[in-house]
């Protein structure tokens, strides 16, 4: 996948006609709430039995697989949404300002597999318009579980099992995961879960940290944390991604509206195309300037950590992981 490409006209032009026509951006899960359909994951967004590549084409001939999976569960059911409307500050901080040439990009979506009918849903790498068409495709359900978990140990997973790409098969280089929620992950997943959500058969429960390491091979992972969800500022929550990631991976926002941009701005800083004092005027370009700050700050220790990321090695860690992650 990823053979088209980015549009801002494009999207203003589709966003008109939807308007034009009274045609909702996140028609499937109109449909299931409208009762037209079945409760359960858009064939397109289906996890089972499939993989996800991120290629090279002649359009785009050095491929960066961008993965970021979406909490829907609670609060957090209407981040697809300020994604989508943000669209043209991401790519336009991607692309415009330089900071990847040929990105792709996977949008996801995470709930609770002890809770949900869509305890994940994955999109395909794109490069156009597509990946809105995934965004549309999702089912907000809006759930959860209720114990302070989500299961993002199913991203993951998937991340790490049913994923493949070009930058890393020809390049040896990196792509990125973002995991945007406000929860902490299970330990593990069971051997049911496993073959009820991808039809694998394995052996024992693939555990959290084995996963994150699995991933971490072929991804830099970040977690974020976006300004205003239910859980923004728990310690515990705070602690239970540093310990699996390290501080620098886990990006706290104090905002709700600027994840794409911190999304960009992140990938700008490990690919070394920006640093920490040119991202203002870029995200003024963009038309987010009133972000500053807080993007700033957020992305600080990462900026500080960032050098030589970018290719096999991963980011160096700031200190020792605890033994003692609640999750």
């Amino acid at each position: 996948m990823g053979g088209s490409s980015y549009s801002d006209d494009l999207y203003v032009s589709r966003a008109s006609l939807r308007a034009k026509a009274g045609t909702p951006v996140f028609a499937h899960d109109h449909a299931v709430r409208a009762g037209t359909v079945a409760k359960k994951v858009h064939e397109k967004l289906d996890p089972k039995g499939v993989t996800r590549e991120s290629r090279d084409s002649d359009v785009h001939p050095n491929s960066v697989p961008i993965g970021v999976l979406l909490d829907v569960t609670g609060s957090m059911r209407d981040l697809p949404a300020r994604i989508q409307k943000k669209l043209p500050q991401l790519m336009g901080m991607l692309i415009r300002k330089g900071y990847v040439a040929d990105p792709q990009v996977l949008f996801g979506a995470i709930g609770d597999y002890h809770a949900d009918r869509a305890p994940l849903q994955v999109g395909q790498f794109e490069s156009g318009l597509e990946m809105e068409d995934d965004l549309g495709n999702m089912l907000l359900e809006g759930g959860g579980g209720g114990s302070n978990q989500e299961s993002y140990q199913l991203g993951l997973y998937f991340f790490a099992h049913h994923t493949k790409s070009d930058a890393w098969e020809k390049r040896g280089k990196k792509g990125y995961l973002f995991i945007i929620g406000d929860e902490a992950p299970y330990e593990s997943s069971s051997v049911p879960e496993i073959e009820a959500v991808f039809g694998d058969t394995v052996q024992s429960r693939p555990d959290t940290k084995s996963l994150v390491a699995e991933v971490r091979e072929r991804y830099h992972v970040f977690f974020m944390i976006p300004g205003g969800a239910a859980n923004t500022g728990a310690s515990w929550l705070k602690k239970a991604w540093v310990d699996l990631l390290g501080e620098q991976n886990v990006i706290e926002l104090d905002q709700p509206d600027t994840v794409a941009e911190a999304i960009a701005a992140a990938i700008g800083i490990c690919e070394g195309t920006t640093d920490i004092d040119a991202i203002g005027a870029d995200l003024h370009d963009v038309g987010s300037g009133g972000a500053t700050d807080g993007i700033t700050t957020a992305l600080a220790p990462l900026a500080k950590n960032a050098t030589g990321a970018i290719g096999k090695v991963d980011l160096p860690p700031t200190d020792t992981p605890s033994t003692n992650a609640r999750l």
